[in-house]
């Protein structure tokens, strides 16, 4: 978006040099079109970042389902070609329709995983992703009418909220990696095996020298690291079975609704819709932070903008078999690390990842990755989502009674589905979607208490103040 010229950007919050009429200044930073032996490395670096959590949720939901090796392989190759479309969208933009023009990441977010699989769950064979799919489209259409307001909703989603939110995505997910660690399937006779627990141990193990001893860009991708020698350890061991890599097509685009027609059932589809706002929470604070670090500032237009590429590519990601899509946090932290402020180096990024959905072998090969060895990584993967909740918390005024009594009723009620699955039994259908889901009810919980607590009888605070605190 273009702002009126001012001069040379002096520092954080001033505003940018724009090209105008009848002058010509230098080019802004986020705008450069830098030199391939630049753009390159630094669009690997972005790939680096995100690849693990693009192909995390459909790993998760496919493995949770049932999906053969080729299922599993559709939805991974779906992930990548969506990511890559929004991320296109969003770093260089639709006219003033959508994109934020920031080096910016969309891709499939692991906060809707554990909805997804509550969703799952309460659907019996054949309807599991139907019913996904309506609820993740309706989360779109949800997100491209908000977003235009959203600033007026971000009040009541400060960051007491929303680090309740992340904390309960990483802790409700733990269980997830441990089951892989001990082979995937229950029902499998090796599952639990002392050859399954080594396996993931060494791949954690992988993972933390790496992290501790390497540099720059393998210290960046220690955890795709550690996957690569993880799986070729497990192939002397017979643990790595690579035949599905013959039934993948080399070339191909994710056939529409390859999975069945969506289906809208009312309690799915609120509990994605309260998934949402907090992707686009999430989202609305990436895209600020990154103003602040690309000397841009996001105001309400990039934000709407960019809340809008994210409704697009949650409701067309489902035709293809995509799921909700949002910011991608360790992206923003890339540039901020990097300084290379260049949005044509995530575009470039994007591009890769949209190629890399065409092709879906590439996508089979992550599905093949043994299931010990995506369980010793997934523990940092998902430890590292509640790390960064805990971090959000941290800033969210715990010194406050109110707000801390808010933070333990709301991590209690998202931790209650965990600790006694069984706790909704009794519960109507919708409400066991609801609130069997940890993130949702802990999210639920937490936006009450927040407004009992901090608006209730309160004066509310401007739209601006709450967007920026947000």
């Amino acid at each position: 978006m273009a702002l009126p010229a001012k001069g040379p950007a002096t520092g954080p919050g001033s505003t940018p040099p724009e090209h105008t009429e009848g002058a010509v200044t230098s080019v802004h930073p986020v705008d450069e079109r830098l030199h391939p032996s630049r753009l390159v490395p630094a669009a690997l670096q972005h790939i680096a970042a995100m690849y693990a959590g693009v192909v995390t949720p459909p790993l998760i939901i496919g493995q949770a389902v049932g999906l053969d090796v080729e299922g599993r392989t559709r939805l991974i190759a779906a992930s990548l070609l969506i990511a890559g479309i929004a991320t296109l969208v969003q770093t260089l933009g639709v006219r003033n329709f959508a994109g934020n023009r920031l080096p910016f990441v969309n891709a499939a977010s692991s906060a809707g995983i554990a909805p997804i699989l509550a969703i799952a769950e309460t659907n019996g064979d054949g309807r599991q992703l139907p019913a996904v799919y309506g609820a993740v489209m309706v989360a779109g259409v949800f997100c491209l009418a908000v977003g235009p307001f959203f600033g007026r909703l971000l009040r009541f989603f400060p960051p007491l909220v929303t680090g309740v939110v992340i904390t309960l995505i990483g802790v409700t997910l733990m269980p997830v990696p441990v089951v892989w660690a001990q082979g995937g399937d229950e029902s499998a006779a090796g599952f639990g095996s002392t050859g399954n627990l080594a396996l993931a141990a060494f791949t954690l193990a992988v993972v933390l020298v790496v992290q501790r001893f390497g540099k720059g860009f393998l210290k960046q991708v220690a955890l795709l690291f550690g996957l690569l020698v993880g799986t070729l350890a497990a192939v002397p061991l017979g643990m790595a079975d690579f035949s599905g890599l013959r039934s993948a097509p080399l070339a191909a685009l994710p056939p529409p609704f390859a999975f069945g027609a969506p289906e809208f059932q009312p309690a799915a589809i609120l509990s994605l819709c309260i998934v949402m706002l907090v992707l686009m929470t999430e989202s609305s604070a990436g895209m600020l932070a990154l103003g602040e670090i690309c000397d841009r500032r996001a105001d309400s237009r990039v934000i709407t903008r960019g809340l809008r590429t994210d409704g697009l590519a949650t409701l067309v990601g489902p035709v293809f078999g995509g799921f909700p899509t949002s910011a991608f946090a360790q992206n923003v932290g890339v540039v901020s690390l990097t300084r290379v402020r260049s949005r044509y180096v995530v575009a470039v990024a994007g591009a890769t990842l949209l190629v890399l959905g065409a092709f879906p072998v590439l996508g089979a090969v992550v599905s093949l990755v043994p299931m010990p060895v995506l369980g010793g990584a997934g523990i940092v993967l998902f430890g590292s989502i509640a790390v960064s909740g805990i971090r959000t918390l941290s800033e969210a005024g715990l010194d406050d009674s109110s707000n801390i009594i808010l933070v333990a009723v709301a991590l209690g009620a998202g931790i209650i589905p965990l600790a006694a699955p069984a706790f909704y039994a009794q519960f109507p259908a919708w409400a066991q979607t609801v609130l069997g889901s940890g993130i949702s009810a802990g999210a639920l919980t937490a936006v009450t208490l927040n407004l009992f607590f901090h608006h209730l009888g309160t004066r509310s605070r401007p739209a601006a103040a709450a967007l920026k605190s947000s």
